[in-house]
């Protein structure tokens, strides 16, 4: 519920500003689900990166720490605003809380700030993440999670059927002068890893993962080779260039065989887009002295002080 707003002094002595968002329910809260069965206004779920909605008071995530709801109160009815504190039989919902400002001195700083899957809004000819039956390899992750909004089941969101025809495609958005200039290496893993969820879930169902370049490095390439093994799975070297949907919502891809040269349409049920790892820090102004490069990954500051880590760095 915090972020950095600004920085200042030197290594041994930085001046950190904290910004703390107010969470509206405080340490009283058990999590007892009360607030929750008041509330009646819902929005896109942000965790389940938009397959189902929650409601305006809520758990971010099963193993959130503290295990706490939070109530998010833009666009909530005062009258509805009142009812869920109202329903909280340990009085732990602050509707007056507000934001805190505190500050910390510290002797450096680790910038491990993550990452974030690339934006679906920005691939115009996949969809433009409009299209209902094509989803993210992020939202396939949680469509096959048991926690997820379908409990598991690999079904599409359209009309939550079990899908027959599967389709990967790889480097949606990677590799790409246009979007993403690199690979961002799990990709190819994340689907093949995604085709034994299928074979799991949907046993009869075929798919097809069309692809640039397999890249499954040195013991990596084992795992490879066993998933390649299904006869259900097809593996088809070539760039799809654009995605549309039927009457019925099906997506058909537009795809140019690299090996055979031939180019043809094939209808899917379901299209998952492995869509690239975008540094998190991309598109905003650091509070910090990194570099960034035009990507948005950041590097070391000179002084030492400042380090980056993990998918943030250069």
């Amino acid at each position: 519920m915090a972020e950095v707003a600004s920085v200042s002094g030197g290594p041994g002595a930085y001046e950190v500003k904290i910004k703390q968002r107010p969470r509206h329910v405080n340490e009283r809260c058990t999590a007892c689900g009360e607030c929750e069965k008041a509330a009646k206004t819902t929005v896109p779920n942000e965790f389940e990166f938009g397959l189902c909605q929650r409601k305006a008071v809520y758990k971010t995530h099963g193993f959130a720490f503290p295990f706490r709801y939070v109530l998010d109160p833009a666009g909530v009815p005062a009258e509805e605003l009142e009812a869920i504190q109202a329903a909280c039989p340990y009085e732990a919902i602050d509707l007056a809380e507000g934001e805190k400002v505190f500050d910390l001195t510290v002797g450096s700083i680790v910038y491990a700030t993550g990452w974030k899957p690339y934006d679906l809004k920005n691939l115009d000819n996949l969809g433009s993440g409009k299209l209902k039956n094509v989803v993210s390899n992020m939202q396939m992750e949680r469509l096959a999670s048991p926690s997820g909004p379908t409990n598991g089941q690999i079904l599409r969101p359209s009309d939550h059927k079990a899908p027959k025809r599967i389709a990967f495609v790889q480097c949606a958005g990677s590799r790409d002068q246009n979007h993403l200039n690199y690979c961002s290496y799990i990709c190819c893993m994340a689907s093949l890893k995604h085709v034994t969820y299928i074979r799991e879930k949907c046993p009869d169902a075929r798919v097809t993962i069309y692809y640039i370049d397999l890249r499954t490095p040195g013991r990596y390439d084992n795992f490879m080779q066993k998933v390649a093994g299904d006869d259900k799975l097809t593996l088809v070297k070539g760039k799809v260039a654009k995605i549309v949907e039927c009457e019925c919502q099906s997506p058909i891809l537009t795809v140019e065989d690299a090996v055979t040269g031939i180019k043809g349409e094939e209808r899917f049920d379901l299209v998952v887009l492995a869509t690239g790892m975008q540094p998190s820090c991309a598109g905003s102004k650091l509070p910090v002295a990194l570099g960034m490069d035009d990507d948005g990954f950041v590097g070391d500051a000179a002084d030492k002080g400042l380090v980056a880590a993990g998918c943030a760095k250069l």
